[in-house]
Parts: structure tokens; sequence; C-alpha cells
């Protein structure tokens, strides 16, 4: 009677098992590139805990809200700013009501060189480099907030000979930590762990200089009857998602 008993237990986890397997689903995720590091972690959290798996792809803000609008079978998006997910739910790419804040960015101005910038950021009146890196202002969040802080420091006209754009944050990295360009604006969370730079040197931009980087997620048309970007959208809102978040120097909302 007792093995009857455990045969039939094991045979119904087993067939429980099966069945959460047939119900785990892939997403297809558009993130912005400066949450490139956070959201691979994230995704291998979330894949462990609910079966599902988010497939990612990284670039720039803007030009995902294109693709989405020439019909990319993207399902979630991490955008860099508030404003894209509005707009895509106001032009009816992406659910109503489905955004919210899951990040607030950190600009900073930085070098692969230790103690070439330092940590007020003067280098920018200095001058006495070639080249500043920052990500296209027209796509890229960042690169907009770039500009920003150049001209609330007066300096904008005068180093905007010396810019080397790219198309997204994670180009401008490559710039920079190449020697392709001196220095450059990046994304904290690209460069510091804990909310400290673990290489190389940098000035994390005061926040009163630029407007600030909400970071806002949106669950897109095409993903509405999938379970696994509906469930990715919960995922980042617990404890977990949360903290790996923090860990890379983004501020959380409130």
């Amino acid at each position: 009677m007792f093995y009857k008993k455990l045969t039939y237990l094991l045979a119904s986890f087993f067939l429980l098992a099966i069945n959460d397997i047939a119900q785990a689903e892939t997403t297809l995720v558009a993130v912005a590139s400066n949450f490139t590091k956070p959201m691979t972690e994230i995704a291998a959290e979330f894949e462990k805990t609910t079966g599902h798996t988010a497939q990612l792809s990284f670039g720039s803000s803007g030009k995902f809200v294109s693709q989405f609008e020439n019909g990319a079978p993207f399902e979630v998006f991490l955008s860099a700013d508030d404003k894209s997910p509005a707009k895509l739910q106001q032009s009816g790419f992406a659910v109503e009501k489905s955004s919210f804040t899951y990040a607030l960015g950190k600009l900073v101005l930085w070098s692969a060189t230790a103690n070439y910038v330092d940590d007020k950021g003067e280098i920018l009146n200095k001058g006495g480099f070639q080249h500043l890196a920052l990500a296209d202002p027209k796509l890229a969040p960042y690169g907009a907030a770039a500009v920003e802080v150049l001209k609330n420091k007066n300096v904008l006209d005068k180093l905007q000979p010396l810019f080397v754009q790219g198309e997204n944050i994670s180009q401008t990295h490559q710039f920079i930590s190449t020697g392709n360009a001196e220095l450059g604006f990046v994304a904290l969370s690209q460069v510091a762990e804990n909310g400290k730079i673990t290489n190389g040197s940098g000035w994390i931009v005061p926040a009163n200089l630029y407007t600030p980087l909400k970071q806002d997620a949106v669950l897109l048309k095409t993903g509405e009857e999938n379970p696994a970007a509906k469930a990715l959208l919960e995922y980042l809102k617990t404890a977990p998602a949360l903290a790996i978040i923090k860990k890379y120097g983004y501020n959380l909302p409130n």
C-alpha cells in the first residue's frame, strides 16, 4: 500500500512538473542599452522563479519606438525614459495604463583612464581633450541628458565640435573604453556596482543638472495575451528584481 501511494505521488508530481513546463512561455523584450547589465541578471532570476523566458534585445529607446511602429514583434519595452512608453500608449501600440517606472537613472561623466575625470566635472571647463562621447540625443534619453548638463554648465558651444556620438549608450561606452574618446557621458550602471565606479575615473553628475531619467516599462499590444510578458512586468516590481536594480546604482521609484 505504501509503495502504491508513493508511486501515485511521484506520478502526480511528475505530471505537475510537465504541466508547468508546458505553460512556460517566452516573451520578446526590448531594453534600453543602459539597462543591459541589470536586465540580464533579472531575466536569469525571472526564468528560475517562473519558468518563463525573457529574450532580450538592447538598443536606443528612440530607435525601438520606430521599430514598434513598423511592426517589430516585441512584447515588452523597458525604456530609458517615460515619454516613449506614454507615446506608445497614446498611439495604440502599447496597452493603456500598463506603464510604470522601474528605475531612476543616473548620468556619469566617465573616462577609462584612472584619475582623468575629477569628482566635480571641472575637466569640462578646463578642456585638454580631443573627443567627448555621448549617445545621440535624438534617439537616447541619456544623450539628451548629457546635452542638458553641458548647457547648464555653459560649455555646450565650446565642446560641441568635439562630440563623438554613439547610436546608443552601449556604443558610447565602447568609444570611451577603447580610447576612441578620452571621456564621455554614460549611465552609472555601465561603470559602477553598488553605486561606486569600479574602473577608470568619473563624475557622478548631480541630479539637478538634468531632467530626471524616469525609466518606464510598458506592455506592448503584441504581448497582451502572453502570460510571460505580463509576468515579467510584475517580476520587475519584486524585491529580488529591485535589489538588482539598486545594485547597479539606480534609484528606485517611490
